[in-house]
């Protein structure tokens, strides 16, 4: 029988494309080094302008960005969803995981395959694909943990960096019997993608000390969540910093340390990276903390209740030193600190309860993806301690180019993705479990209030959040392939232009003989930058200003509508020695 139902009306052409095409006008645009007045022009999920008077299609959707600021959206380098760990599965899957970044700013995620001993990295990797890829709401790219050595391990390293755009891969200096390798497994790892042109990342705690420390504590009766804290002291975080930095400074290889969560890791850390500086003019050895570190601390004043307790563990803990949030922060200042992850794993209350009696069987990780940009802005801008430029370099444009998907991602630019978030300086919020978007029951920063929220967030040119409603769409996001040779990490090791074109080259070959699983896709292009360009009748002069000529100030930024105030950058993204930018 024919179909009898009414026939869709065409819509004509211009409103057709209407979805696809935004203006952005108004806002202060924010980029890791300077802050413009200026418009932006969006077209199927690209910048195609930046400037001002810009002649723009007609049906095509105005944003109004009056007193706000107009930043790359957030990138996290570090989170763990759909998570199997410690007996429990991470309740945040890549569907209720990437919705909540999305609501808190975060445009794209970088998550964690972690095979168990022995397993095949590919055999993860694809797993890791077939459970994000219809779930995802925004862009992901992925780590490969390495859990063991041998040679089939360095060959399966070799195909994920050539085939699968993986270019990073993390060791584990803790989780003894599980994830942990040895020194030597670790010296083969960092020469291995030294080879590549990949990243190394550590997990640095020194896993035979807390293994060690476990079982003194447990057999002297200490089984609460206190414990965990107590296996797993300062200088146990330290330790192994230095020598995962020992360690890549003798094979000649970069370094990412995951989740600095002390002073004493992070003095070290710096010092390493300060020895680099003098013998070669810049480093490669580069550090993450947490929105938990920075944003709480362990408080034994409130942490009284049993669960309440068990929420906060994670590895590295948090620290009891109430001065350590603020000194991570200045770390990041300063740029002896480089990026900010969530470390998102959540688990709810009676999964966190398989430890009651045994500190060791608490599912280890906390929440974070959804208000690691608000607390990051909250405890760093509004504090006055670093400005919106440099917010902008540790939560989205150091992790883009360390992870080289830059200036794809992390900056707003001719060409560059639409992943946007208008971030309205003068919102409040006040976070909660009881409001947030995440599936988990508690919330590390619960009570917290946050001056600055996303006002409208963009992921691929579409508007996600919406004047503060947030609006999703499940697996809407892509895979990011993740290229090898990332510049800002090799910056001083000389690659044969010739042998990257033959890399690419392979890559596009061997991309057509090897599927991925059904409905995932690989894609290993690589964005080129392209220049800023203004168009239109005439320019303002405001908008062509390099305005970095005066102190921010969230008090005053936005108060007069005709003022065009302006920052000055102290130190610029990656330290003023580095010469990065």
């Amino acid at each position: 029988m024919a179909n009898q139902s009414n026939p869709v009306k065409k819509v004509p052409i211009h409103l057709q494309s209407s979805q696809n095409r935004i203006l952005i006008k108004n806002g202060k645009i924010v980029n890791a080094d300077k802050m413009v007045d200026s418009d932006v022009y969006i077209e199927d999920g690209i910048i195609k302008m930046v400037g001002c008077n810009l002649i723009i299609p007609g049906g095509t959707r105005v944003i109004d960005a009056s007193s706000m600021l107009v930043m790359p959206g957030g990138i996290d380098p570090h989170t763990h969803l759909e998570l199997e760990f410690m007996g429990a599965v991470s309740v945040d899957d890549f569907y209720q995981g990437t919705k909540a970044a999305i609501s808190g700013g975060t445009t794209m995620i970088i998550d964690f395959v972690l095979p168990s001993k022995g397993e095949s990295l590919i055999d993860a990797y694809h797993k890791w694909r077939t459970r994000a890829t219809n779930k995802v709401c925004c862009d992901y790219a992925l780590h490969i943990g390495v859990t063991s050595w041998s040679d089939e391990v360095k060959k399966e390293m070799e195909e994920l960096c050539k085939l699968h755009g993986v270019n990073s891969f993390k060791m584990f200096m803790a989780y003894k019997g599980v994830f942990m390798v040895t020194d030597s497994e670790l010296y083969n790892s960092f020469e291995a993608c030294k080879e590549l042109g990949a990243i190394p990342m550590v997990h640095a705690e020194n896993g035979d000390i807390v293994f060690e420390n476990t079982k003194r504590l447990l057999k002297s009766g200490i089984n609460g969540p206190d414990g965990h804290g107590l296996s797993r002291p300062e200088e146990v975080e330290a330790e192994a910093v230095n020598r995962a930095c020992t360690l890549s400074n003798q094979v000649g290889s970069p370094l990412y340390v995951v989740h600095v969560m002390s002073k004493a890791a992070a003095k070290v850390l710096a010092k390493h990276r300060a020895e680099q500086i003098k013998q070669n003019g810049n480093t490669k050895i580069y550090g993450e903390t947490l929105a938990a570190a920075v944003g709480t601390h362990w408080d034994e004043n409130k942490l009284t209740c049993w669960h309440d307790a068990a929420a906060h563990v994670l590895s590295p803990p948090l620290r009891a030193d109430p001065d350590t949030p603020n000194f991570l922060l200045n770390m990041l200042a300063s740029d002896k600190l480089q990026t900010t992850g969530s470390d998102n794993a959540t688990f709810n209350k009676d999964q966190k309860s398989l430890g009651k009696g045994d500190f060791t069987k608490i599912p280890n990780g906390v929440n974070g993806v959804e208000d690691r940009m608000s607390v990051i802005w909250e405890k760093g801008v509004v504090s006055e301690l670093f400005d919106p430029c440099r917010f902008v370099a540790i939560t989205s444009t150091n992790a883009a180019k360390i992870f080289n998907i830059y200036p794809r991602k992390g900056c707003i630019d001719v060409g560059s993705d639409a992943d946007i978030v208008v971030w309205n300086p003068k919102g409040k919020r006040i976070i909660s479990a009881k409001t947030h978007h995440q599936a988990v029951d508690y919330n590390i920063f619960e009570g917290m209030e946050c001056h600055g929220i996303p006002e409208f967030v963009l992921v691929g040119g579409r508007v996600c959040v919406d004047e503060g409603q947030l609006k999703v769409v499940q697996g809407h996001g892509k895979y990011v392939p993740t290229p090898t040779h990332s510049e800002f990490v090799y910056n001083n090791e000389k690659v044969s232009e010739k042998e990257i074109i033959n890399e690419r080259k392979e890559t596009k070959e061997l991309k057509l003989q090897i599927s991925p699983p059904s409905s995932v896709t690989s894609d290993v292009s690589v964005c080129t930058k392209s220049p800023m360009i203004h168009t239109g009748k005439g320019m303002r002069m405001e908008g062509q200003r390099d305005l970095q000529s005066s102190t921010f100030s969230i008090s005053s930024e936005f108060d007069d509508p005709v003022k065009k105030s302006s920052i000055r950058v102290r130190n610029p993204p990656g330290g003023q020695s580095l010469g990065f930018w």
